[in-house]
């Protein structure tokens, strides 16, 4: 039985009691956040892949079509439906196709997909491990959700704008170099960080539309313009981190990610964790006696990989793996044993360590643009195409038509 579920307000900020006063919500937070644009580059995000069910609605009312475009119905706004995989295609409320779009009526309305609000539309297509949605959505509008959710509102907007190019010429890239014919890119930290309207502000807008359009380029091409948190002081050449190299993702060594004008306070730059020995249990070595650097990154001293020894062996293994099982910030650290204070100093006896003692620096892969770093390098005074300047060697900032 496919089910239906009242959906949530837009912004927490508007409380309602009475559904018909729903509508007027929508349209005092539509006009807020900002006027809706004219068709452009549409991007198809995966918001949900491969579930069993998903909460799917729309802020008014929504057309829903087959996979065809074809017309089944339509839904009322604020009306929410749970869509389902089922006998190879999809099942929402008396409908059932082998893929269903649901796009609103209105040009200001928004869809429901899972948890969040969206811009755009949705479609609901059958994949192999169940049912994905994928978010329709102009590209300027994705930005207006990518900075808030990857990047503080609060930052200063030459960070924000430095993001917005950043974002968009990741985005673009993942778009040219799409490898299956339903979604583009997806909205997790995988790939960037997008969830919809709830993190846009009015700080992202504006630094997405001070900077429509300009992406990062190299020799006429856009750039794979990753990014991550903090560099702890020195970027990789990307191919000490993962396998081809780029002209552009070289080692870049600056202090501006520990520097004192950082008001927010960045904990990202250094910080200490300390790690039970039962922590490696699960490496299969035995009781835990040392970890040492197997190899690491030539320049900034990364853990490419580890080798755990223990009373009943080593083992090697990717220094990525290790951050995870873990829980570390970055795989730029070093590693002290801690041993127990009544461990006995008999020469007979191995005093084991009872844990280690972490100490690190950089969250993230440390490769392209710090986003710490350019909140430093914006609060001294640099511009946007400075600060992406420092981090993306041998580009050129152009412009695409999005309009």
């Amino acid at each position: 039985m496919v089910s239906r579920l009242l959906l949530p307000l837009l912004t927490s900020t508007l409380k309602f009691t009475s559904p018909r006063a729903w509508g007027v919500a929508i349209l005092i937070w539509m006009a807020a956040i900002a006027p809706a644009r004219s068709e452009s580059i549409d991007l198809r995000v995966a918001v949900q892949k491969n579930v069993a069910q998903v909460n799917v609605g729309a802020s008014v009312n929504a057309q829903v079509l087959d996979g065809s475009r074809r017309p089944l119905g339509e839904i009322q706004g604020m009306n929410g439906f749970v869509a389902q995989a089922k006998d190879g295609g999809v099942a929402l409320d008396r409908w059932q196709a082998g893929a269903i779009w649901i796009e609103p009526k209105d040009k200001n309305g928004v869809v429901w997909i899972g948890n969040n609000w969206y811009r755009g539309r949705v479609y609901l297509v059958p994949t192999q491990g169940g049912l994905t949605a994928v978010n329709y959505v102009d590209l300027e509008h994705y930005l207006f959700s990518v900075l808030g959710s990857e990047m503080s509102p609060s930052f200063p907007i030459e960070a924000l704008k430095a993001q917005a190019v950043a974002a968009r010429s990741y985005a673009l890239h993942e778009r040219q170099g799409a490898r299956n014919g339903i979604f583009d890119l997806g909205a997790t930290q995988g790939w960037q960080v997008y969830q919809g309207v709830s993190k846009e502000a009015t700080t992202t807008q504006q630094a997405v539309l001070a900077t429509s359009g300009q992406v990062l380029t190299h020799n006429g091409r856009i750039i794979n313009a990753v990014f991550h948190a903090s560099a702890g002081g020195c970027t990789e050449n990307v191919e000490d981190v993962w396998v081809q190299a780029l002209p552009y993702l070289r080692t870049v060594r600056n202090s501006f990610d520990g520097s004192t004008n950082n008001r927010l306070g960045n904990a990202s730059y250094q910080w200490t964790e300390t790690v039970a020995a039962s922590a490696f249990n699960r490496f299969g070595v035995g009781n835990i006696q040392r970890i040492e650097p197997a190899e690491l990154t030539p320049v900034c001293g990364r853990f490419k990989k580890a080798r755990i020894v223990g009373d009943r062996g080593s083992k090697v293994i990717d220094g990525d793996d290790l951050r995870t099982a873990l829980g570390l910030k970055s795989t730029l650290f070093t590693i002290a044993p801690q041993f127990p204070q009544t461990a006995s100093k008999s020469n007979n006896t191995k005093v084991l360590p009872s844990g280690f003692v972490v100490t690190g620096k950089g969250f993230g892969h440390g490769l392209g643009m710090s986003q710490w770093g350019a909140y430093s390098m914006a609060n001294q005074g640099f511009n946007y195409q400075q600060i992406l300047g420092q981090y993306y060697l041998n580009t050129t900032l152009a412009k695409i038509d999005v309009q």
